[in-house]
This record gives C-alpha cells, sequence and structure tokens, in this order.
C-alpha cells in the first residue's frame, strides 16, 4: 500500500484517531469492508491504530463518503459524532476532558486543533455574553458535511456527557445547504440552525467557560498533554510555504492560466523568490501545480459530476485529449476507463 506520509509540505493531514473512530463506527453496525478501508486509507488497521498517525486530509474525507454510501445515511456524521467512546478520543481529547474548566479546554481545542485536522482552521472569539468557536477549510475542496455534522456533534455530546448535561448552542451556523436531514440539527445542538452561511460557527452562553470538568486527572493532563505538545512541535516544523502556494494555485486552477509571475505578486515577492522559496522546502512550482492538477483530476472524475471535457477546461488543459494523455500518465488508465473502474467499485459497496 501506498500512503503519503506526513512529511509531505504541500499535504494537510488529520489525526488517524478520527478515521478509526468512524471505522469503529461502521464496524459496529457489521457495514464495513476492511480491506476496502485498507484500500482507501492506503493503511492497514493496524497501522491506523497508531496514536500518533496522520492521514491526508482528502483521504479522511473520502472515507466519510464511503461510509454515507455503505449507511445509506446522509446524516451519519451526525450519528457518528454523538457517540462517546473516551477510548477513541485521541489524545486532544484526553487533554480537553482533563482540564480545570471548559473555558480551559476551549483554549486547548483551539490550540491544538492542527493535531485534529490541518485542513481547517479553527478560531475562538467572545463577543458580550456570547463564547463563538470558528471553523474555516482553507480551500472549498476540503469542507466535508459529513466530517463537520461529527465535529459538532461530538462537540456537544462529549461536553455534556463530561461537564454539564444542560450545555447547548445558542445558535449555529453551517457552510453546506439545508440537508433532508436538518431538523436533527436543532433537535441535537439546541438554538436556531441556519444554513449556507460563509463559515461553519458554533454560538453557547459564555457563562459555561466557567464550568469545573468534573472527575479530571491531573495527572493524565499532565502525562498526556507533554506528549501532544511534542506532536505539535513535529508538526509545525512542517513548512508552510509550499502548502500557501498549493491553495493560491487550487484557487486559481479554474478561473485564469496558471502562471508563476502572478502567483508570486499576490505573495508581494518576485518569481525567483518564489522559486528560492518553495526549493528550501524541497518543492518546485511546476511539481505543485502538477500535484494540484494530479488530485483535482481524481476527485472530479471520480465523483462524475463533470463531463471529461468539462474536467479539461476547469484544470487548464487546452482540449480533451491532453488532459487524458496526463490522467493516464498519473494512473496508468483513461479517465473514462477510471470513472468506469471507481463507479462499478461504488455500486457494490
Amino acid at each position: 500500500m501506498i500512503a503519503a506520509h506526513a512529511d509531505d509540505t504541500s499535504t494537510p493531514f488529520v489525526a488517524a484517531s478520527g478515521t478509526l473512530a468512524l471505522v469503529h463506527y461502521l464496524s459496529r453496525r457489521d457495514m464495513v469492508d476492511e480491506a476496502r478501508v485498507e484500500q482507501l486509507t492506503g493503511l492497514t488497521l493496524d497501522a491506523l491504530r497508531d496514536p500518533d498517525r496522520r492521514i491526508p486530509a482528502d483521504t479522511h474525507y473520502r472515507l466519510w463518503q464511503y461510509a454515507e454510501r455503505v449507511t445509506g445515511d446522509p446524516g451519519v456524521g451526525l450519528h457518528a459524532g454523538q457517540v462517546v467512546d473516551p477510548e477513541r478520543m485521541g489524545l486532544v481529547g484526553h487533554v480537553f476532558f482533563n482540564c480545570d474548566t471548559l473555558g480551559e479546554a476551549v483554549t486547548q481545542y483551539v490550540r491544538l486543533h492542527r493535531l485534529i485536522n490541518e485542513s481547517v482552521v479553527l478560531s475562538f472569539e467572545q463577543t458580550g455574553e456570547l463564547a463563538i468557536l470558528t471553523w474555516q477549510p482553507d480551500t472549498a475542496e476540503h469542507y466535508c458535511r459529513q466530517d463537520m455534522d461529527r465535529t459538532l456533534a461530538a462537540a456537544i455530546s462529549r461536553t455534556r456527557h463530561f461537564i454539564h448535561p444542560d450545555i447547548r448552542a445558542e445558535w449555529v451556523e453551517l457552510a453546506h445547504p439545508r440537508p433532508a436531514y436538518a431538523s436533527e440539527y436543532q433537535a441535537l445542538l439546541g438554538g436556531n440552525i441556519r444554513f449556507g452561511c460563509p463559515a461553519t460557527r458554533l454560538a453557547f452562553h459564555s457563562r459555561h467557560l466557567a464550568h469545573p470538568i468534573p472527575h479530571r486527572n491531573p495527572y493524565v493532563y499532565s502525562a498526556v498533554l507533554r506528549q501532544v505538545n511534542a506532536l505539535l512541535a513535529r508538526v509545525q516544523t512542517r513548512r508552510s510555504f509550499g502548502r500557501k502556494i498549493r491553495r493560491l494555485i487550487s484557487r486559481q486552477m479554474s478561473t485564469e492560466k496558471i502562471d508563476a509571475d502572478s502567483l508570486a505578486r499576490q505573495c508581494h515577492m518576485s518569481r525567483q523568490t518564489l522559486y528560492r522559496r518553495l526549493k528550501k522546502e524541497g518543492l518546485s512550482f511546476h511539481d505543485l501545480v502538477e500535484q494540484v492538477r494530479k488530485d483535482k483530476a481524481l476527485r472530479y472524475v471520480a465523483n462524475d459530476h463533470y463531463a471529461l471535457g468539462e474536467i479539461a477546461f476547469l484544470l487548464g488543459f487546452s482540449e480533451l485529449s491532453a488532459f487524458s494523455r496526463a490522467f493516464k500518465r498519473w494512473t496508468g488508465v483513461a479517465p473514462a476507463q477510471y470513472r468506469a473502474q471507481h463507479l462499478a467499485g461504488t455500486t457494490t459497496e
């Protein structure tokens, strides 16, 4: 099996503990095909159990799509997130629920969120009597409805279980359109629910920040925090410039021709400086453009939302034949064959 490594500077990663929790959720319902999961993740289940394991965010999101297909449940994220299992919370979860107060726990959650999911930025603010958490993906492609549902459901369900049973949201804004199961959000989270917003936000009354956390264990907190801080230090040493350029390439690809000079100007530097900074991270501009095109091509062709000619245009190819040649170079098969194989595989899952 081939999996991306956590030293790939241009790829955002997520903690594999969340992926493993999803596999466990499916397994308890006799809905998991281990071979298919290993094919999707590029890792064995034993490898996923490594507490320090991290996998590419795109891989994690593909598993959510698989979960929705095999369960036939579009609300699978909300339902999986309501399962409270201390053994499957991950290291950050153990830090969170061994803090002194909910306020301290929220501070740690925001500080350590990069360990949970590098493709989503989490921020926190207090406005008047409200405390507001905001989740914003680094690119539109990294917004995963199922994973965001799980995030919100897990946050409220675990907080009620470990801290106070009466905590509820004052209001929630979701970045995805209103789904068929929309009524479940208010039943679970409380408050007013709005869909199709610029970002996903959850507001709760700031008085809850003073809630003490019952049954906290200061020894567990200290031990786990040391381990988490060491992991965070390793993650933060990864270069971020390549990821920034990759995001800019991704945004520009579907609107205009990719040009190093224009991207350099957006970064307020010369093209030579852009190349030099990428080289320090072991990257080249050409390779990043190729990687973004390949990633988008695999996702677009597999999802069957666009005709192949439309995909060629979106990825900046002058004609379908040029795209087909590039796709075959990347995968060994023509895009039509790849799409047919993928669709045949998903209909049997």
